[in-house]
């Protein structure tokens, strides 16, 4: 029984805010991700409500004539409530740390646990599209591979997928190469 996941970085957006849109390049990305999702047996699709999560995914969407679910779980994990000029510097000490939390944030530890949560939920045997934001991709990733981290969330691009098998070994594949 192995359950297959692919998880999904969103495509280029005009800013951090939930309801911040793709930009002209993001939604040319979006349609080069639906070419890319295509044919690899996707069942379901559960994204962040965050509106650039959601347009990411649509051409996929219409062309495989899947519906959309959203699922808070998949939100972007919020560093800090409030501004830092040291977010950066802050965001590594978090993946070495999962524990710290900062002003009105949400730790690793927590943000992970959330993502799991829903990945626990998913049926045995199911092929699932998540569609979430780079940060609680790479804490997702890292659960699963110990290795992944600061510097390889720092290689992510807009958008990036991986695919996450998770049978009696879990096994974890980039298949998004820039074109």
């Amino acid at each position: 029984m192995v359950k297959q996941i692919y998880v999904i970085r969103h495509c280029a957006a005009e800013g951090q805010q939930p309801d911040a849109a793709l930009t002209p390049a993001g939604r040319g990305q979006a349609e080069q991700l639906a070419e890319h999702l295509v044919d690899r047996g996707i069942d379901q699709v559960i994204s962040s409500h965050y509106l650039r999560a959601r347009q990411s995914i649509e051409p996929f969407l219409e062309r495989s004539g899947l519906t959309l679910a959203t699922d808070e779980r998949l939100a972007e994990r919020v560093l800090s409530a409030t501004p830092m000029d040291d977010w950066m510097e802050k965001l590594k000490v978090s993946f070495t740390d999962p524990d710290i939390s900062y002003d009105g944030g949400e730790s690793g530890k927590e943000a992970t646990v959330r993502a799991l949560s829903l990945v626990d939920e998913l049926p045995e045997e199911s092929c699932t599209a998540l569609v979430t934001h780079g940060n609680l991709m790479a804490l997702l990733i890292g659960k699963y591979d110990q290795q992944f981290g600061y510097r390889q969330w720092r290689r992510l691009t807009n958008p990036d997928v991986y695919r996450v098998s998770i049978g009696t070994r879990v096994k974890i594949q980039r298949t998004w190469q820039e074109e």
